[in-house]
């Protein structure tokens, strides 16, 4: 493999300053990205050469713009394998996404007595507008348990989807446990059981991580965010199948979702404006485009074949720590670039600010999966996760540190 994550490194100004005198190792890429300088020029150019409301005006700078924002919708269309632009929505991130869905979706088709099938590993994203709608619908929660190899125990599939099954909504890569599920299997299955039922991916974890084919998954609806995919805050994506969301209403209302209006009624536009309404994140979603070209030009095989190997080197070195425990697939198989832990007498708040001492930046508490940590019995963990800029340095460096952290507690 012809990697150079030193040379990655480079493109990240961010990388550039020093944390308590020592260089930055950011270990928090699950939660967030950093944005390497073509990204943020992208922004920047458009502040400074061309900014204008996007689809509104009849003259040079818009036109320009609005050319830019559509560009970057055809860049993620392409990128996840959607059949038209008209099945990618903007949004501002993943839990919009999926409470449009909820929503515009859930609200016409889910009923009382109606079940709805999560897993045990969602992010309160993926959680709680699903509680939310089957309260207001009267309708029932279930939920695919783990098995004790942290993966999705698909043999109870049978018994958890029944004719009333109406959503299965489901992560691809747990944000917490790293486990990534056979989502293509997980629907092939599903429908044999329902052949009406509707299904929801959270892509948030996956698609800045491994190449995603939506088309090929089969999934109705599938989610992911800008910002953990070196792309701007304030941009996520919905995807859905065309003859889905013609058949939904809108999620918001206001300029740019209609078509026509009068003082009594509106009509609505056309996919994909139907459900974007207002000034978009014009910025953003062009900057975004530019993060896709990135990945693009160091394809996201590379990307998932290198974070492989730095995730395995990971596992091999957390191994080596007396008392530290892996909530997770302890092999790097079917597993992402994410590791959550605990080490004994070392709080996760303890660790994450011994860590940031020495530059390190980790994640410590429950991950936005309070009940998958139930679940597992503790309160917080922490947790560290990879990107195309980590290198085995920074691993080395980890290591190190929580071994510090425990002789300052005398452990």
């Amino acid at each position: 493999m012809n990697y150079s994550p030193e040379q990655i490194k480079k493109d990240f100004p961010i990388f550039k300053q020093r944390i308590n005198n020592n260089p930055l190792v950011y270990l928090d890429s699950a939660a967030s990205t950093q944005k390497p300088s073509v990204v943020i020029t992208a922004e920047k150019r458009f502040y400074e050469e061309y900014y204008a409301n996007v689809h509104r005006g009849i003259y040079y700078l818009s036109e320009r713009a609005s050319e830019a924002f559509e560009s970057a919708r055809e860049a993620v269309r392409q990128f996840i394998g959607a059949k038209s632009t008209r099945e990618v929505i903007f949004t501002k991130n993943a839990t919009e996404s999926i409470n449009l869905v909820a929503y515009a979706w859930g609200r016409q088709h889910i009923q009382a007595g109606d079940e709805i099938l999560l897993t045990e590993m969602e992010h309160h994203a993926n959680l709680v507008p699903w509680q939310l709608l089957a309260q207001a619908a009267g309708a029932q929660l279930k939920f695919i348990p783990l098995d004790t190899s942290y993966r999705l125990s698909l043999d109870t599939l049978d018994q958890l989807i029944t004719p009333k099954t109406k959503l299965l909504a489901l992560t691809h890569m747990s944000n917490v446990l790293g486990t990534i599920n056979p989502v293509a299997d997980i629907i092939v299955k599903a429908r044999s059981l329902n052949d009406k039922i509707i299904i929801l991916v959270d892509g948030a974890q996956s698609v800045p991580h491994f190449p995603v084919d939506v088309r090929q998954l089969g999934a109705d609806f599938y989610a992911f965010s800008s910002h953990k995919m070196l792309g701007p805050t304030g941009v996520g994506v919905l995807y859905g199948q065309e003859k889905i969301l013609s058949a939904m209403p809108p999620f918001l209302a206001g300029g740019d979702m209609i078509s026509e209006v009068t003082y009594q009624e509106a009509k609505w536009n056309e996919l994909p404006w139907k459900f974007e309404a207002g000034t978009p994140n014009a910025a953003g979603v062009i900057g975004f485009g530019a993060a896709i070209n990135y990945l693009n030009n160091i394809g996201m095989p590379t990307v998932a074949q290198y974070e492989s190997m730095l995730t395995d080197a990971a596992l091999v070195a957390l191994s080596t720590i007396k008392g530290l425990r892996i909530l997770g697939p302890g092999k790097n198989q079917d597993r992402g670039g994410v590791i959550s832990f605990t080490v004994d007498g070392v709080h996760p708040h303890d660790l994450a600010s011994i860590l940031d001492e020495q530059g390190i930046a980790v994640r410590a508490g429950h991950h936005c999966a309070m009940p998958l940590h139930q679940k597992l019995g503790v309160e917080a963990t922490s947790r560290v996760s990879f990107y195309v800029y980590n290198t085995l340095e920074d691993v080395n460096a980890l290591q190190r540190g929580i071994i510090k952290a425990q002789e300052i507690f005398g452990l």
